[in-house]
């Protein structure tokens, strides 16, 4: 499957259901990677959007790039007021924006479906002198005995959950980005569902099997009974830690 289409028939429960960025991150962007009022920033694999409408208040001008047409759809739906955001169809590869045009380069949840070499050639061609990447994501705890039954419902009954997990890239991926020395930032960030969210939750994620299948009916199945042992007034919290990898894609 091209990557760029797994989320096709997804885009409803993503828009719903998928966590957004805590505030704390966002002004670590303005105040650590110059994310300020006049600064032109790139949001590569824009999706839906829920990164980008956090970016646009603080800046001069954000440039959404999302080849997936549905995604880019809602994205669009959700920023038709915003007077400052640009949309492109172009990929993270080959991403149809100006060279030397942005000062910033966000990702967040893509990375790790990229061609990491060819994104970071087009980094160095979009980026301004002394820009920065800041590659995200909400990386999902294991840190309650729902979440770490959902763990392993997911290991369990997910047949490609391990290939395209994106804790799969490591230090040695970050380093083969970056040059020169990145850093690693972490902000707490969190969810509360009833048992619809949950479920709707389970089924934006890429790795969730095909509704009417066996594999979804035993994870919807395990979802159920382990929300109804530990759901707290009828509400189930997912906890995440926010991840930033940043730095600067050119050498000195």
């Amino acid at each position: 499957m091209d990557n760029s289409e797994r989320f096709s028939s997804r885009v409803e429960a993503y828009v719903k259901y998928r966590p957004g960025y805590p505030a704390a991150m966002l002004d670590f962007l303005a105040r650590e990677l110059a994310m300020g009022p006049k600064a032109q920033v790139a949001d590569i694999g824009a999706g839906t959007g829920i990164l980008t409408a956090l970016l646009a208040p603080r800046v001069a001008q954000v440039w959404a790039v999302e080849p997936n047409d549905g995604m880019r759809a809602a994205a669009e739906a959700l920023l038709a007021g915003a007077g400052n955001v640009g949309w492109s169809r172009g990929s993270a590869e080959a991403t149809g924006l100006a060279a030397g045009s942005v000062d910033l380069i966000t990702v967040a949840q893509a990375f790790h479906w990229f061609d990491r070499a060819a994104f970071k050639a087009e980094c160095r061609r979009l980026l301004r002198p002394g820009g920065r990447v800041a590659l995200i994501w909400n990386d999902r705890l294991c840190n309650t005995p729902f979440l770490q039954a959902y763990e392993a419902g997911l290991r369990a009954y997910s047949a490609d959950y391990e290939e395209v997990n994106h804790r799969n890239l490591g230090e040695a991926d970050f380093r083969a980005f970056f040059e020169g020395e990145y850093r690693l930032s972490c902000f707490d960030n969190s969810q509360w569902f009833d048992l619809d969210g949950v479920l709707g939750r389970f089924n934006s994620s890429s790795y969730a099997p095909v509704a009417g299948t066996r594999a979804h009916d035993e994870m919807t199945a395990l979802i159920r009974r382990e929300f109804d042992r530990h759901g707290v007034n009828g509400q189930i919290a997912f906890h995440y830690s926010t991840l930033v990898y940043s730095g600067r894609v050119e050498s000195d």
